[in-house]
């Protein structure tokens, strides 16, 4: 290609050049603009009122309340009919011939506070399970304690279970008075005003709530106070 046919082709492409830039150019210029222009969407958002009242507010739900509810009243749990304690848990092995089998044993005392209290065991592979057996067995074993109108013991009483020894003693004016097993036997009846002791060294909570038990059921009433238990017992049931 010779030279003035070189030089006549440089401003062809010079001036195509040009021209390119001259049509970027605009559509820059109205890239800018659009994105300057574009309405602020926080603050249409929050200038709406057309979204119905706020999440959570009175009227939000049918429930009328804070969160709605599952309906008008709300829904109350049953209180059950006897309270009840855990005093033991443990872990127990079985070996069968292809290893050993876990378990877990559960006594716990269970009473009205109106002078019916047991105290039950139960054996399962699943906690829950081992305390609902334990709970069955306690009012299937559940004694009703001879009281006093004031909710005491009318005399002093004493029994042995296994190697457990205790001592229960009416102490008038100074509440309960015990520890271990024995005072959760004890409240869980519902008696006030009582002094309780463990005569002998055994810490077995259940050789201890069972000689609680015993000792409660060797209870008799007094010649001036049967009238007052009859009364008692005739307004707990």
């Amino acid at each position: 290609m010779t030279e003035t046919t070189q030089k006549s082709l440089r401003p062809s492409r010079e001036s195509a050049d040009s021209e390119t830039t001259a049509q970027v150019a605009p559509v820059t210029t109205t890239k800018t603009g659009t994105s300057s222009a574009r309405p602020s969407f926080g603050g249409a958002r929050g200038a709406s009122s057309s979204r119905g009242p706020a999440r959570g507010g009175a009227g939000a739900r049918k429930g009328g309340s804070p969160r709605g509810g599952r309906g008008g009243a709300g829904f109350e749990r049953v209180k059950p009919e006897f309270d009840n304690k855990l005093i033991q848990i443990r872990r127990v092995t079985r070996v069968v011939a292809g290893g050993r089998r876990f378990a877990f044993s559960v006594a716990l005392v269970a009473g009205n506070r109106k002078g019916s209290v047991g105290v039950g065991i139960g054996k399962a592979s699943d906690t829950a399970l081992a305390i609902e057996k334990a709970t069955k067995n306690a009012k299937k074993n559940m004694i009703k304690v001879l009281l006093t109108s004031g909710m005491m013991i009318p005399h002093e009483v004493e029994a042995k279970e296994s190697s457990a020894t205790v001592m229960i003693m009416p102490a008038k004016g100074r509440g309960m008075v015990a520890g271990s097993s024995v005072r959760n036997v004890l409240e869980l009846a519902g008696i006030k005003d009582v002094r309780a002791k463990i005569l002998s060294g055994s810490k077995n909570k259940l050789n201890n709530a069972r000689a609680t038990i015993k000792a409660l059921e060797q209870l008799r009433a007094k010649a001036g106070i049967a009238s007052k238990v009859a009364t008692v017992e005739k307004a707990n049931s």
